[in-house]
């Protein structure tokens, strides 16, 4: 019993990066839901990706270390990767139900832990795939697509593989910090993700741009300060640990959510949302009582 507990204490230090980041993720879609929606998604991602470029940019400086690190081609990899992963996210927001394009991008645990054992050799454990699974298994309860009762061809075939499109880029870009994490520096890996964002998401800024007001310059800071604190954070994580077990922890992002929809926007905690939650939590226990 008392090895066992040992592990999981463990556990919980080496898993640490992977909550904060969740954390702070979830605290950046707290910033996006409070812009309302009026601007458009391109030009939050070109703000947070310029804020996370100063903020980076500043941290190198103050680092001493060369921003364009040495494996130059993985980088600009991870960078692509990043920003389609992004743009397909956003994108499949916009043509499908918040519910489903969450699932669906959620599913990026599993080709994370397919790509991390094909590209890098991991070993795909057993306590992992159980949970990936589980992990899925709450999101649906939390999320509650529509096509649970109906079946997915009620949606668009083309905005499910944007969706998933999305999902299988987010697996690569972790993979590709996994690798980079053993010869690059941190901030170097998150500088190379807004360096190749700014210069897809600025012509469509530049068609359809809209000037912020008020309050919005203050929740787009948000954006760009937490997605930083999370690019960080999961950086570290990938460097401690297997990236599959790495992105299954990553599912308690979607229990911050529901705490931060139920305590700022009011929205109500069903027992499917309650018992989701309970199932992510449980996914993030196997994955930190995993062995080492």
């Amino acid at each position: 019993m008392k090895a066992a507990a040992d592990q999981l204490r463990a556990g919980f230090e080496l898993c640490r990066p992977c909550v904060l980041s969740s954390l702070a993720f979830s605290l950046m879609t707290v910033c996006v839901k409070q812009l309302g929606g009026r601007l458009p998604v391109a030009e939050v991602v070109l703000c947070r990706a310029l804020i996370s470029v100063v903020l980076t940019a500043v941290g190198l400086k103050l680092a001493n270390v060369s921003p364009w690190g040495e494996r130059r081609g993985l980088l600009l990899l991870r960078g692509l990767c990043g920003s389609l992963a992004l743009l397909c996210f956003f994108e499949a927001i916009t043509v499908l139900p918040l519910a489903s394009a969450t699932v669906l991008q959620y599913t990026y645990p599993t080709f994370t832990a397919l790509a991390a054992a094909v590209f890098l050799g991991e070993r795909l454990r057993r306590s992992i795939v159980l949970a990936v699974l589980l992990g899925w298994g709450g999101i649906m309860l939390v999320a509650q697509p529509d096509w649970l009762s109906r079946g997915m061809t009620t949606l668009p075939m083309t905005a499910i593989v944007i969706a998933l499109g999305g999902a299988v880029f987010t697996a690569l870009a972790y993979v590709c910090v996994r690798r980079l994490s053993s010869t690059e520096h941190p901030l170097v890996i998150i500088l190379y993700f807004p360096m190749l964002s700014v210069p897809l998401t600025l012509p469509l800024v530049a068609r359809e741009g809209v000037m912020p007001l008020g309050a919005e310059w203050i929740w787009l800071l948000g954006v760009g300060v937490f997605t930083q604190l999370g690019q960080i954070w999961v950086t570290e994580g990938l460097s401690r640990m297997p990236a599959a077990r790495a992105t299954s922890i990553n599912y308690v992002q979607v229990v911050f959510a529901a705490l931060w929809g139920w305590l700022v926007f009011s929205e109500s905690l069903n027992a499917w949302v309650i018992s989701g939650s309970i199932l992510v939590l449980i996914s993030t226990l196997v994955s930190l009582a995993a062995r080492r």
